[in-house]
């Protein structure tokens, strides 16, 4: 059984680590990334599973430059760089931003739902440089997470809550995935619009 502890979640619009719901799933990246252990750090998980936010706070704890479209700027200057989903860019230009990075002694973030071996690679000297990063994980949900992101995603939605037993009923039967629970949320709030009632367990029957 899922305790029952919905209600005790705290959660509002900051951008900051105490906004970031921290468990077993993704304790050793998220210390990590808050304490700056790494210099360069490869940080892959699921969609949906926080990898952006957690981007966020690295990005303004070290005053760091996000790339995007600005690759010129990047290899000009001596920031502390951000690459937020490594599978949207150039290969190439990625390569040579890690090692102007490394040149200038500056620290690297990088971002992928996948992890470096599961990468297709077609500038193979990229691959290499990044398997001397900082490994760091945020692996799949368990059910105190699932909870905590159900709780925050209907909260943000200001769905009114009757019955606990609401929560478990969907955490039993949603693909136990964080774009799962993000993808029940989002038909739930449609559905729950489109016919004016209020969340309930018939309602959610209709979807699952």
């Amino acid at each position: 059984m899922i305790k029952q502890k919905s209600f005790n979640y705290i959660f509002n619009s900051n951008d900051n680590e105490f906004n970031f719901f921290v468990n077993q799933t993704n304790f050793y990246a998220f210390n990590a990334l808050i304490n700056n252990e790494n210099k360069y750090s490869f940080l892959n998980g699921p969609k949906k599973s926080g990898k952006t936010y957690l981007a966020k706070i690295w990005l303004k704890k070290n005053n760091a430059i996000k790339y995007y479209n600005n690759y010129e700027l990047i290899l000009n200057q001596k920031n502390n760089v951000l690459i937020d989903n490594l599978i949207f860019y150039d290969q190439e230009k990625i390569f040579h931003i890690v090692n102007n990075c490394i040149l200038n002694n500056s620290k690297v973030l990088i971002t992928s739902d996948n992890k470096i071996n599961e990468i297709n690679f077609k500038f193979k000297d990229l691959s290499s440089r990044l398997k001397t990063f900082s490994n760091l994980e945020i692996d799949q949900p368990n059910d105190e997470m699932l909870l905590a992101i159900l709780t925050k995603l209907l909260i943000e939605r200001q769905f009114i809550i009757k019955s606990n037993e609401i929560f478990e009923y969907i955490i039993r039967r949603v693909d136990r995935s964080y774009q799962g629970i993000n993808d029940i949320v989002k038909k739930l709030d449609i559905l729950s619009l489109e016919k004016k009632r209020q969340l309930t367990i018939p309602l959610i029957k209709e979807i699952l």
